[in-house]
Parts: C-alpha cells; sequence; structure tokens
C-alpha cells in the first residue's frame, strides 16, 4: 500500500520584495505612488508564488513594460536569477479600463447614492476584479504558480501601473 506523496511545504514559495522598474513604469503622483505602496505591502504581506521548477524561495520580484508586455524578473532573496516571464498586456487591457470605470462609479456613488446601489456598484467591481485575476491565473499557469488571493494583490498591482490618477 503506498502512501500519499507529503504535502507540498508552501512556506518559502513567496514573494519578500517587489521592486518596480522605473525606466519602464516611470514614478507618478503622490496618490499613485501611495496606491503603488499599498498594492505592494498587501502583496508582501500575503501570498503564495512558487516559479515552476524553483524549488528554493523565498522570491524577489522586479515588475516592469516591455512593449506592450509585462516583465515579471523573478529573483531568489539572495538576487540570484530565476527566471523571467513576459505577459502580453492585451488581454488586461479591457479589464483593467472596466475596472477602473466601475471604481469611479462606486466612488461617486459612496458620496450620494443609496446603501443598495453602492452595494450593487461594489459587487460589480469585485466580479470584474476577480475576472482579472483568473485571467491572470490562466496567464501565469505553466509558469508561476499562485493561489487566487495572490493572484488578486497581483492584478490590484497591475491595476494600480495603469493608473493615471
Amino acid at each position: 500500500m503506498s502512501s500519499a506523496p507529503p504535502p507540498e511545504d508552501d512556506s518559502n514559495n513567496r514573494i519578500v520584495a517587489v521592486t518596480l522598474d522605473e525606466e519602464s513604469i516611470g514614478r507618478s503622483g503622490p496618490d499613485i505612488e501611495h496606491e503603488r505602496a499599498i498594492a505592494i505591502y498587501d502583496l508582501i504581506e500575503q501570498n503564495l508564488f512558487a516559479p515552476e521548477g524553483a524549488h528554493v524561495g523565498p522570491f524577489t520580484l522586479h515588475i516592469g513594460i516591455t512593449g506592450s508586455r509585462l516583465m515579471f524578473d523573478i529573483r531568489r532573496e539572495d538576487g540570484t536569477p530565476v527566471v523571467a516571464h513576459l505577459l502580453s498586456l492585451g488581454p488586461f487591457r479591457r479589464i483593467v479600463k472596466d475596472y477602473f470605470m466601475i471604481c469611479d462609479s462606486y466612488y461617486q456613488a459612496i458620496r450620494t447614492a443609496t446603501p443598495d446601489k453602492i452595494e450593487a456598484i461594489d459587487m460589480g467591481r469585485r466580479g470584474i476584479h476577480d475576472e482579472g485575476s483568473r485571467t491572470l491565473q490562466e496567464r501565469l499557469a505553466g509558469k508561476v504558480r499562485v493561489d487566487f488571493e495572490t493572484s488578486r494583490r497581483l492584478f490590484t498591482l497591475i491595476s494600480v501601473l495603469h493608473w493615471k490618477g
């Protein structure tokens, strides 16, 4: 009788630092920089991030934009390169655009709308955010294993990178 394989130890399969490539992403105003810092903090605080074939973490993630592609430069905590992945931004454009539109509606609604209206808009916002998170998980499949919550946090960061304020 064979025993089940031991569960994967994911304690080191995580991101411990995120940097943004200032040359390709650029700096923004204080509000946008603040939102980026919050998104990075939330991601680092709790995540599951396991690049395929890389058995030793934790990892650092350097994010940049190359042409119309998002670059994930993944390294070990000591700076040793693990892998770089380029993801087309195309599948995210509509989702990010829709997400910003509904976020604007939400922020307008919280000033004057009824609680029912605010809740309905917020449910739509969460639905679009979930769609972006699932799309990101699909794009990372076979490259990096992430759980849904990590995918949500990464999608938030990707969205903030597109925010013009």
